[in-house]
């Protein structure tokens, strides 16, 4: 049975009733799983297991060690942890290569004074992200792609190489592997931000069996976690180390505390993610994607497709351009007229050269993908 718009727009309003008693309105998401728009949508088990986890206490030195377990069981990782968010995974990641198991470096850190530092990286891979490496006292060392110049920038001061992998890179798991040919052979270890790399979701495991040897994922985005955990996973002494520099522990990685529901809300949002139909979902998203692309292609001087693609864009986008024949008004105003509509619908302009707005379905709640159609449609030709 088909949804209606009304009953998408009363579910919505249903749903948000909390929001609404603070004076905030509930939005249709449709950009992806952007932590300025809260992530990813929960399944109502994993709030249910918070909620539960809340009723009663445990030492969280054994929640985290169990969580650990099951965190590597799912990545083939040897060990694993759950963090306050992505950035906080890079920060103890960061600390894990800088200060080790050392009690004096680590109470000194972010000052790492007379301690070898730096981290390299490509200039390619430059990121606000890699401001969480920096917060642990590390220092970026920006080096060209070729080999030559990544191994150039190595010295006695480096810690480890570092590697962002993000939809905004040109890489792909070629260019990871070069850099751990050139990492192991001096035997440093790689740091691999992937925390929007899911779907597909066979790269939960991916980063690790091409060697990588700590890798970073979110947990509030495709695995549908609690928005502000992240999982740090790898080798076992680096994450050992890394748990060291992180909460509970009076360290760098303190303020970054971790609940105990937060850490069960985790790991049952993972067990889902490893258990749901991917093949199911991907269809849904794809169908959702092909009526948008339907519904605005219909307007003069609009051109839709969907894309996607295993690195740059894992979920099927609706990637919108106007041709000459388009006499609407810009990607801009069309944007900001769906942001103030009620309820209000997010997408964004592109920062894509070949297109002007793009929409991504993947926190799209069944009937809202008609009802931003709609509404695309007519800000367009207004």
């Amino acid at each position: 049975m088909s949804i209606t718009t009304s009953q998408t727009i009363q579910r919505l309003k249903e749903q948000g009733a909390v929001y609404e008693r603070l004076g905030i309105r509930p939005i249709i998401n449709g950009n992806g799983t952007q932590t300025t728009l809260g992530g990813s949508i929960m399944d109502p088990e994993t709030a249910q297991a918070m909620h539960d986890a809340s009723r009663t206490m445990v030492v969280i030195e054994e929640l985290n060690q169990k969580a650990g377990e099951i965190i590597a069981e799912h990545t083939g990782a040897e060990s694993g942890i759950v963090t306050a968010g992505a950035a906080a995974a890079l920060l103890v990641q960061a600390a894990a290569v800088i200060a080790g198991l050392d009690p004096e470096r680590i109470f000194r850190l972010p000052d790492t004074t007379e301690m070898p530092n730096e981290i390299v990286i490509k200039r390619s891979h430059h990121s606000e992200f890699t401001q969480s490496w920096r917060e642990a006292g590390a220092e970026l060392v920006w080096v060209g792609g070729d080999d030559d110049e990544i191994e150039a920038g190595i010295s006695e001061q480096t810690v480890a190489l570092g590697f962002i992998a993000s939809r905004w890179n040109p890489d792909s798991f070629e260019g990871l592997d070069s850099m751990i040919r050139i990492a192991h052979r001096y035997s440093l270890p790689v740091l691999v931000d992937a925390a929007a790399m899911l779907p597909p979701a066979e790269n939960l495991r991916r980063f690790i069996d091409h060697g990588a040897d700590l890798v970073v994922y979110s947990g509030g985005k495709a695995i549908r976690g609690p928005q502000s955990t992240g999982i740090l996973c790898g080798r076992q002494e680096l994450v050992v180390a890394a748990a060291a520099n992180n909460s509970p522990n009076h360290a760098i990685g303190r303020p970054a505390k971790v609940a105990r529901e937060e850490i069960v809300g985790l790991v049952v949002a993972l067990e889902r993610y490893v258990q749901r139909d991917h093949e199911a979902e991907m269809q849904t998203w794809h169908d959702q994607a092909q009526i948008i692309a339907d519904t605005v292609s219909t307007a003069s001087g609009v051109k839709a497709m969907i894309v996607q693609d295993d690195w740059v864009r894992p979920v099927p986008e609706v990637s919108i351009s106007f041709t000459s024949q388009f006499s609407g008004r810009t990607a801009h105003q069309i944007v900001e007229d769906l942001a103030k509509g009620d309820p209000a619908i997010i997408i964004e302009a592109s920062r894509r050269a070949d297109e002007d707005i793009f929409v991504n379905p993947i926190n799209l709640m069944p009937g809202e993908e008609e009802l931003l159609a709609q509404r695309l449609l007519a800000a367009m030709v207004r």
